[in-house]
């Protein structure tokens, strides 16, 4: 029974639902195939500069992001989401719907504050 469809924890709120203390991609793995096992349809652990680990059906994959010069991480997460969401309004497939909130999101960072480090989606594309 699915009980929740999406998550979006970063490493750290992840390893806190799981007890799995998430060091790497393989770690991740782990930590996204127990959250599954609780009732999720898609996990996706958010790991900042090192992207975002999608387990989708069966899918499971890391999704990568652009290397920035981050200087606030403050709506990063915020951000992702809502690019995400975006995304899959339009119909994009899992997988490149969490590539466009992984770039939303690697934008996001390289700006200062919250509302105004969101970008465009002219500058996602």
């Amino acid at each position: 029974m699915v009980l929740v469809g999406i998550i979006t924890p970063n490493e750290t709120e992840a390893g806190m639902l799981t007890g799995i203390a998430i060091v790497d991609e393989s770690t991740a793995i782990q930590a996204a195939k127990k959250l599954k096992d609780k009732g999720i349809e898609t996990v996706i652990i958010t790991m900042g500069s090192q992207g975002a680990l999608l387990l989708h059906d069966e899918l499971c994959t890391m999704i990568p992001t652009a290397i920035v010069k981050a200087v606030d991480t403050t709506a990063a997460g915020d951000v992702f989401n809502g690019a995400l969401a975006v995304a899959l309004s339009e119909n994009n497939s899992m997988s490149d719907a969490v590539r466009y909130a992984c770039s939303a999101a690697a934008i996001s960072v390289t700006r200062l504050g919250a509302q105004s480090s969101a970008p465009y989606k002219n500058e996602v594309n």
